[in-house]
């Protein structure tokens, strides 16, 4: 049996595309080899740059705070740094949902769909950043939505885990994560790049002038040096859009580990319904957190998180429906443990 008679057999048996897979046996040493083995590694190779640019996008804050500072945006440097800490606690709290979405939607489906949704951030952190005289918020806003980038960590790693024997999931998972997580490199070198190399600054808008010396993990950017800050977002764009396409023509749902997923329309639903639900406790808990004029400043950072995390599980648990009520039940289980 191959590949193709596998799919086939998957849109009879459940009236999905050909993208998904009904007879899946990796522990069978013959269907392994035989089949298993190749498409393991098709969806691996492809969620490990979908990972990357997750990272990237969710860790570009870090750098693009950095340059805000040199090149002289109009808001202080504690006010500047609420970016990198909005995103860093925006996909935290989305491996919440995410943890949950390979079991309701599928692989493909959710690794295109999330991998998909970065395009919001990448391009809308690239239009905010042509404007030193927008508000706070409106770059606070794309901190945020860059979270989705912390959050596809979650979801990436038990799509990949479905794929493979127990023999080989450490080593599969540790390639997707390792791999992954060189997103955060890739981010601190390609960013300063794409700022400051002239060619590439016909991404689009005119550059700014350094104010104060930058600097990246090959040298120093002297004062005076023209910066396209914008492509710190639109950068991205070029990876996001191929990536898309291969993790829609190239990877795969697992009926035996999301049987009731759905049409894909059924599937981005529930994707959409629950990082929507996600984001509601971290922009309250933002509101009460962050100093005026975007919040009420009301709440310590030690407050903050732990409330954050608390009302991102309270929300999960009661919009828990069909299969994950039961997943929900059983991580709620570890809050009856004296040592948790």
């Amino acid at each position: 049996m191959n590949a193709t008679t596998t799919a086939t057999q998957g849109t009879a048996k459940h009236g999905g595309s050909a993208a998904d897979i009904a007879d899946w046996r990796p522990e069978d040493n013959a269907f392994w080899e035989g089949t298993g083995k190749k498409v393991a590694y098709r969806n691996l190779w492809i969620s490990i740059p979908a990972l990357l640019c997750g990272f990237a996008v969710w860790g570009m804050w870090g750098i693009i705070a950095v340059q805000m500072l040199n090149l002289g945006f109009p808001f202080t440097q504690d006010e500047l740094f609420t970016l990198t800490a909005i995103a860093g606690i925006a996909g935290a709290t989305m491996r919440i949902p995410a943890s949950f979405l390979i079991r309701l939607a599928g692989g493909r489906n959710t690794i295109f769909l999330t991998t998909s949704m970065l395009l919001a951030p990448a391009i809308g952190t690239g239009i905010v950043l042509q404007h030193k005289d927008w508000p706070l918020w409106a770059f606070q806003l794309m901190a945020l939505w860059s979270g989705v980038g912390g959050g596809n960590f979650a979801s990436s790693m038990s799509n990949i885990s479905g794929f493979f024997p127990k023999r080989l999931q450490g080593t599969a998972l540790g390639l997707n994560a390792g791999l992954g997580n060189f997103g955060v490199t890739t981010m601190q070198i390609v960013i300063p790049l794409v700022m400051t190399v002239p060619l590439l600054g016909a991404f689009g808008g005119e550059p700014m002038t350094l104010l104060k010396d930058s600097g990246w993990i090959f040298g120093k950017i002297a004062a005076g040096t023209p910066t396209w800050v914008q492509n710190a977002g639109f950068a991205w764009v070029f990876s996001l859009v191929p990536l898309g396409a291969l993790c829609w023509f190239g990877m795969n749902n697992l009926r035996t580990v999301s049987p009731n997923s759905g049409s894909p329309v059924v599937a981005f639903a529930k994707i959409t319904y629950l990082y929507t639900l996600a984001f509601v406790p971290t922009i309250f808990m933002l509101w009460l957190y962050l100093p005026k004029p975007t919040g009420l400043g009301l709440l310590s950072m030690w407050v903050a998180i732990p409330l954050d995390v608390v009302l991102a599980l309270l929300v999960m648990k009661l919009a828990a429906f069909g299969e994950m009520k039961a997943g929900v039940a059983k991580q709620f289980a570890i809050f009856k443990d004296k040592h948790t």
